[in-house]
This record gives C-alpha cells, sequence and structure tokens, in this order.
C-alpha cells in the first residue's frame, strides 16, 4: 500500500476511529463508518478507499449494500469472509432497530404502521416471504412469525398454518404481509385468491382478517385500504 495512502499515516482528525472518538460518530461517513467495521483494506486500497469502492457500487446506497450477499462482498479485493460477515450483521442491526422501534411505538392502527415494519424487513430481500402478525383485541402485536419463505416469485403458503399459529397464540385478529421482489406491489392472481380463502376461514374461527398488506422497499398495496377485505 502507498504510505501516503495507508491510515496510519493519516492525522488523527482523519482517522475513523479516532475522528469517532474525536468528534462523534455523527461527523463519519457512511464509507467511514464501514472501514471501522473491515479494519483493513488492501495492498491499493485503504480501509477507507475500500468502502467507497463497495458504497459506489452498491450505489452510495446503504439499501443496496444490505442485499449484497457475503459471497458477493467477498469478491472485493481485501474483503474475506470474516470482514463480510461484520458489514452484513451490522446492517442486520440496524434493520432490527428500526423493526423494534417500530413494535414498540404503537398499536397497529393501519396499513402504514405494517409498511413500518415490513417495508425494512421485507423491501430488500431478492426472494418472496410471507409473515404473520397476531393481534389482540387492542391491536396490540402479540407475535410476529414468518410463516413460508420461497423464490422470486413466489411462495407456498398454508392457510392452515397461519390460523393454527393464531388460534394457539389466542389472537382476536391477524394481518399478513408479503414482499414482492420486483418491486410491482400490484397483487397477483394467486395473492387474491389466498386473501379471499384466509378471509373466509378466519371469520369461521370467529379471527378478524385486518389486512393483507403487500410491500416493496418505498411502496406498499392494502387490501383493507382498497376495499378488498
Amino acid at each position: 500500500m502507498n504510505p501516503k495512502t495507508s491510515i496510519k499515516y493519516w492525522s488523527d482528525d482523519d482517522k475513523p476511529r479516532e475522528k469517532l472518538v474525536l468528534k462523534g460518530i455523527e461527523s463519519l461517513s457512511d464509507a467511514e463508518l464501514i472501514a471501522i467495521l473491515i479494519g483493513s483494506g488492501n495492498k491499493k486500497e485503504s480501509a477507507v478507499e475500500l468502502s467507497k469502492r463497495i458504497l459506489s457500487e452498491s450505489e452510495q446506497n446503504l439499501n443496496e449494500l444490505a442485499k449484497k450477499t457475503i459471497n458477493e462482498l467477498k469478491k472485493f479485493n481485501g474483503i474475506g469472509e470474516a470482514k463480510a460477515i461484520s458489514i452484513v450483521s451490522a446492517l442486520e442491526l440496524g434493520k432490527r432497530r428500526k423493526i423494534s422501534e417500530v413494535i414498540e411505538k404503537k398499536q397497529i392502527t393501519g396499513s402504514k404502521d405494517v409498511f413500518e415494519i415490513f417495508g425494512h424487513k421485507l423491501g430488500d430481500l431478492p426472494v418472496e416471504e410471507f409473515w404473520l402478525i397476531m393481534l389482540n383485541r387492542a391491536n396490540k402485536i402479540i407475535e410476529m412469525k414468518r410463516i413460508s419463505s420461497g423464490g422470486v416469485s413466489g411462495t407456498v403458503i398454508d392457510i392452515k398454518i397461519i390460523l393454527k399459529e393464531a388460534i394457539d397464540k389466542t389472537a382476536s385478529g391477524i394481518i399478513v404481509c408479503h414482499n414482492h421482489p420486483s418491486g410491482n406491489i400490484k397483487p397477483s392472481r394467486s395473492d387474491i385468491d389466498l386473501t379471499a380463502k384466509l378471509k373466509q376461514a378466519s371469520d369461521l374461527l370467529d379471527i378478524s382478517l385486518i389486512d393483507h398488506v403487500i410491500v416493496s422497499f418505498f411502496d406498499f398495496y392494502s387490501f383493507a385500504d382498497e376495499k378488498l377485505l
């Protein structure tokens, strides 16, 4: 590595760790935070320069970076498995923190609350996942559970499993949610048919199907909002 690019030759104001201590974490760029995670770069790039390149190839977008797998990150010179795992883990923690804040904030009052949870959780996944939210009579979350995970174009849903989970948790109401990896939130014919069958079955058990929400990272579709429930 060129001594001029090696972090150890930088002033303390410019070194990510020292800068964090001196000026606070808010003073660090995304690349500098990633550089702290990976610790070192490669023979030609400092940790910060490598981090900038990783971000550049992720459209300068942490959400795009979060989509990268460990193997995809390992393609960058200087990123081995341990560093890739550090990046993936840090981004997952950030995602879980956001979800925890939403869950603890309030009861579910509408489709926007569901989107605030699952837009972050599912919006950047490359495959489709189907989730169940179980609610008490005050529409507060009892538990959220992933029902299935499939491929890019769909996943298999068993209505019996959904209702068994709701019965076991003595839920008064349920909301189901899944993502469309394509980004197109328009419901498919199978989405519409599943929703109709689930509503019919849940009504028989005196469990209210409050909504079925389809999410991408930036938008959502609500069956309840569209008066389809």
